[in-house]
């Protein structure tokens, strides 16, 4: 019989299973956040002309700071807020998760700890294990908001190098006000890190989805330099197969982020890809209504539901996405779906599901699935 070979595995790491939601072929696929409107003919042609462009040159490395792509991310971020933003104070990488990986490379590491509140982002203790940060979490409150009494005295408790704050938050959907997230940046700025203050970094991953009024902590980008505004263009802008995530910051955070990223770490491939889609941000965006309408009338229709007498508990969402629950067995309900063709996220707290927000038809399928599993 033939051994297994040993590896010499971080011990932290032994065990482990990677991350990874349940990639499965079915009609309706509701379990990743995914925009379901796909790029037009115009858009695709628009990406392959500038790919096939690029494609001529990849015998070369591509721009290792890539400023044409920075001053588009910085235009587009202007217009959608109405927050001036600049060039250099933009930075992009593969995804956000490799944009939240370069900022606890840069910030976290042995002897620092990162803060975040529980429940959210998965992928967040991860990065903290890759990068040797400490990983605590304080808590939110049974509707998913953060009492911000709570919030800094966990801050002062604890005495992160970096805070995690994510709004609207994955897996709930719940946005945090920008008071709260104001008196967050005052407070990491009372936190002694080797002599400098705490980063903030506000996730803004389903920015785009917010409800009118919903203010984008854009807006305190001139106040804290230690602050970090994250998006990403998987979701409004329907481009997750082209893994481009960014942030804005002042200029000093982003040149901290600069040192820490490999080398030429943004393709020339994926550089043209964000280039041609941000030439048609008013287009690949043109769903993002829908999307959020489509959305407030999965919540009503849940709020109006039954099970074994009780009605369900609906999180109030600024996403593209809806936290619903709570069953007594969710995996038997995810299941039951799963049976039916309708693949939604066994995530969150115990008991909760997350479906994802896809076009009419889907939605209706969705509905019909969970009339029958579970209602």
């Amino acid at each position: 019989m033939t051994r297994e070979p040993l590896l010499p595995l971080r011990p932290e790491l032994r065990g482990i299973e990677p991350y990874g939601a349940p990639q499965l072929d079915v009609p309706v696929l509701l379990n990743v956040n995914e925009n379901p409107y796909g790029p037009s003919p115009a858009v695709v042609a628009e990406i392959a002309a500038r790919v096939a462009a690029a494609a001529s040159g990849l015998n070369r490395y591509p721009d290792r700071d890539f400023p044409q792509l920075r001053g588009a991310l910085a235009g587009y971020l202007t217009r959608e807020s109405g927050v001036a933003v600049a060039a250099d104070q933009v930075w992009a990488a593969n995804g956000s998760n490799e944009v939240m990986l370069h900022l606890l490379q840069a910030f976290g590491g042995p002897g620092r700890t990162a803060l975040s509140f529980a429940p959210t982002y998965s992928m967040y203790p991860e990065y903290a294990r890759d990068t040797h940060t400490r990983w605590v979490t304080g808590k939110r409150e049974t509707d998913f908001t953060i009492d911000l009494d709570h919030a800094l005295e966990t801050i002062a408790a604890h005495q992160p190098s970096v805070i995690l704050l994510t709004s609207p938050n994955n897996p709930t959907g719940t946005s945090l006000s920008l008071e709260l997230v104001e008196a967050v940046c005052e407070a990491a700025l009372r936190v002694d890190v080797d002599g400098a203050p705490a980063v903030v970094v506000v996730d803004e991953a389903y920015g785009e989805f917010r409800r009118a009024g919903v203010p984008s902590a854009l807006r305190l980008l001139e106040r804290f330099t230690n602050l970090a505004v994250s998006r990403t263009m998987s979701k409004a802008f329907a481009l997750a197969g082209a893994r481009l995530g960014y942030l804005a910051a002042h200029p000093r955070l982003v040149d901290a982020l600069r040192v820490v990223r490999l080398p030429y770490h943004l393709s020339g491939v994926t550089q043209a890809t964000a280039l041609a889609a941000l030439a048609h941000a008013d287009e690949l965006l043109a769903q993002v209504d829908a999307l959020r309408a489509e959305r407030d009338a999965t919540v009503t229709w849940l709020q109006q539901q039954t099970v074994d007498g009780a009605p369900l508990v609906v999180a109030e969402s600024d996403a593209n996405f809806v936290l619903f629950g709570t069953f007594a067995d969710r995996h038997a309900v995810w299941q039951g779906l799963l049976d039916r063709g309708v693949l939604i996220r066994e995530t969150g707290p115990d008991g909760w599901l997350r479906v994802s927000i896809g076009t009419p038809q889907e939605m209706a399928a969705f509905r019909a699935a969970l009339v029958e599993v579970a209602l």
